[in-house]
């Protein structure tokens, strides 16, 4: 009742905002442009600019991005607007596909934003998608005789480059104290681990959901998970990134799909049955199976988010810059990236001023 009352509400809101600027149009003798070289909607730009279309790169996760997909959230909220989902299977991808404007916004993991920002990617991060728990973790076969992290020299792993996975797998491995140079670890996509480990070719993969559960179903051990690492303080998470572009000429519009998200937040809090029966049909699992990746994330509601421990505000950047910033100078160390800006070049990544005016 609370999501219904909320969407009845702004749908009147769009209705009034709507006839104010039909009314000041007329009195202006209809003198202003419908839309300029950018593409900006003029005739609205008194509430705020809107786009002609909205391009969302996303990837198989349960959280409150796929949930908005499935309810059809977006295209509820922005009639107007034509709506584009495009899928994509790792956060690197998504960074390639900002940097060149295919999409306006994206779920990239925390490691591969910290990796676009030092390579001065035109990308901010706009919203926590959610924090990673269990929902991301290090499978080994059962034949492949490693009961512990101290097992893995001389064995084969897979994980996608540049991911929060990978980030994981190398802490764990640091933390161990074993040289990576030990253990063969192979870049792969998701769908590739799941194939190389049906035939044999790997022992183990650092790896997120669903492809995590399909090892689980071929008879896979979790030897560590995320949650576990973050247990320790080596912290992940998916997170939205927007071409800075973009949020710099649709401001409100963002600040309006902050809205959704948060409103696919509430919703999975309040019906997680219902969530999880929408987001099953997305992600090919059961009901089920679905509540438990669910509850497997951290959900942060939009104001949760504006929090010092996360986003915080633009007079006051919160903890996730650091977070960023952490992750940088440990691929520094791993020789993955070349230099970590400063701790200000990762504020400033943060597009946190949405977080405030959504819903205001």
């Amino acid at each position: 009742m609370f999501i219904l009352n909320r969407l009845l509400k702004r749908q009147l809101y769009r209705l009034l905002s709507l006839f104010s600027v039909v009314l000041l149009v007329a009195i202006s003798a209809c003198n202003q442009p419908v839309a300029n070289s950018e593409g900006v909607n003029e005739s609205i730009a008194v509430s705020g600019a809107i786009p002609t279309e909205f391009k969302i790169g996303y990837q198989l996760t349960a959280g409150p991005e796929v949930l908005a997909k499935s309810f059809t959230m977006v295209e509820t909220e922005f009639p107007d607007v034509a709506i584009e989902w495009l899928a994509f299977d790792s956060g690197p991808s998504i960074n390639e596909a900002i940097a060149s404007g295919e999409i306006d916004v994206g779920l990239v993991g925390s490691v591969p934003v910290s990796t676009a920002v030092a390579d001065d990617l035109p990308l901010q991060v706009y919203f926590i998608i959610n924090v990673i728990g269990d929902s991301e973790a290090l499978a080994v076969t059962e034949t492949s005789g490693i009961a512990g992290i101290e097992d893995l020299p001389g064995k084969t792993i897979a994980v996608p480059f540049g991911s929060t996975s990978h980030f994981s797998l190398l802490s764990a491995i640091k933390q161990a104290n074993i040289n990576p140079a030990e253990i063969q670890i192979l870049d792969m996509q998701p769908q590739d681990i799941l194939a190389a480990w049906q035939v044999g070719d790997i022992e183990g993969a650092f790896v997120w959901q669903p492809t995590l559960s399909r090892l689980v179903d071929e008879n896979a051990n979790i030897l560590l998970t995320s949650g576990e690492l973050a247990e320790t303080g080596i912290i992940t998470a998916d997170l939205g990134v927007v071409n800075k572009t973009f949020a710099a000429q649709y401001p409100d519009f963002i600040a309006s799909y902050v809205n959704v998200l948060d409103s696919a937040v509430q919703l999975y809090r309040e019906d997680p049955a219902a969530a999880s029966e929408a987001i099953s049909t997305e992600i090919a699992l059961s009901p089920e199976e679905s509540l438990a990746l669910m509850d497997g994330l951290i959900w942060l509601s939009a104001e949760e988010q504006s929090s010092e421990k996360y986003m915080g505000t633009p007079d006051a950047p919160g903890a996730l810059s650091q977070v960023l910033k952490d992750s940088a100078d440990f691929l520094v160390e791993q020789e993955r990236i070349k230099a970590a800006p400063k701790l200000k070049t990762y504020e400033d990544a943060l597009f946190n001023q949405v977080l405030v005016d959504a819903d205001s």
